[in-house]
């Protein structure tokens, strides 16, 4: 199933890169005309003390293990929040820090991921037409969400059959061997009913219930850690691009913040999935190394990258909008309104208003945030 999420993820990238390769070509060709191709076509010019090398390379070799660090204790927090009674799954405290969690997911999107969308295809660096003449930021964004929707409702689909189909053998061999003792408890039920179709019968329906709404938060982890993935290998190319010390300082501490709270999110939803450790393990492998693995590319391609070129713009910007576009699905249908209209926060109107402020709290700091990252 993760390999299948994964690959029809992958395919939305694939898919906008190959439709802009016409888009790229012409872009090429008309940046080239512009008035300022020549300052579009250069690297980041800092002025001053700013553009200092050697000061920014070793910035960014700070930046790598921090950002690493903050990021393997973001997301490892929920994941031993067991052994804590109050942040277990079943607990209110848990759908409160969940709550703020998502919320910093929401703000991640609109507030950190979408403007540089739009900052990027709308540059002057990029011709007019097409890039002026169409909001492609937000039409990529539109298709990326309802791709979301999409790649969502059939990868459950897919589990829930398989699922189905593994448990009506288990029940035909159950029946064959009934009198065995790991079915004892299920036969044991079923003679209240006398029909033969105890098996059925006797299995409790909030066991199933369970089950499924199991496999969707599996579905909900590999669609969020995608779009997370794209995002943080994005911002790490371009600090780790960058030769602005004015930039990259405070953009490191940022980084730190803003990956420890998004991976809270993502860690919440991991410990919901209920994985076994080892893919726990290559979920937060693949969630903690993104960033610093984007700034270690940026440094290797310090000479061959430019951000302001009309290329990078494309290419950044249209992964930016689907990023933006599939955290926003994430954050709003399959973490804030499955978890607010669920029947643990319609049962009370005091934590629904608690989880409704740890939203605003969340997506709030991550707002603020959005001034240096």
């Amino acid at each position: 199933m993760a390999t299948a999420g994964t690959l029809a993820l992958l395919a939305v990238a694939a898919l906008l890169l190959v439709a802009g390769l016409p888009l790229l070509a012409d872009a090429q060709a008309a940046a080239a005309a512009l008035p300022g191709a020549d300052e579009c076509g250069a690297p980041d010019q800092a002025d001053g003390a700013c553009h200092y090398v050697p000061k920014a390379l070793r910035l960014k070799l700070i930046a790598i293990p921090t950002i690493l660090v903050s990021s393997v204790i973001g997301v490892c927090l929920p994941l031993f929040s067991r052994s804590v009674p109050a942040l277990r799954p079943d607990r209110n405290l848990f759908v409160v820090v969940k709550a703020f969690a998502s919320g910093v997911i929401l703000a991640t999107g609109y507030m950190h991921v979408l403007p540089d969308s739009f900052n990027n295809l709308s540059s002057p660096c990029l011709p007019k037409k097409p890039w002026s003449d169409f909001p492609f930021t937000a039409f990529v964004a539109m298709l990326a969400a309802v791709f979301t929707l999409m790649v969502d409702s059939l990868m459950l689909t897919y589990y829930n059959r398989n699922k189905r189909d593994s448990s009506s053998r288990g029940e035909v061999a159950a029946v064959a061997d009934h009198e065995s003792p790991d079915h004892g408890h299920w036969h044991g039920h079923s003679h209240g009913h006398g029909h033969g179709h105890g098996m059925e019968v006797a299995k409790p329906g909030d066991v199933e219930a369970t089950q499924v709404q199991l496999r969707r938060n599996r579905v909900v982890v590999q669609v969020l850690e995608m779009g997370i993935v794209v995002h943080s290998v994005v911002i790490g190319l371009g600090m780790g691009a960058s030769q602005n010390v004015c930039t990259i300082r405070p953009l490191v501490a940022a980084m730190c913040f803003h990956q420890m709270f998004e991976g809270m999110g993502l860690g919440g939803c991991i410990l919901q999935a209920e994985y076994g450790a080892r893919m726990k393990s290559v979920l937060v492998f693949f969630f903690s190394t993104t960033t610093p693995f984007g700034i270690a590319l940026g440094l290797a391609l310090t000479k061959v990258y430019k951000d302001n070129s009309p290329t990078a713009l494309i290419v950044v910007g249209l992964l930016n909008a689907a990023s933006a576009g599939l955290l926003h699905y994430m954050a709003l249908v399959e973490l804030l309104a499955a978890d607010f209209m669920g029947p643990k926060l319609q049962g009370s109107v005091r934590l629904q208003l608690a989880a409704f402020l740890a939203v605003l709290l969340g997506a709030g700091g991550m707002s603020i945030m959005a001034k240096w990252a």
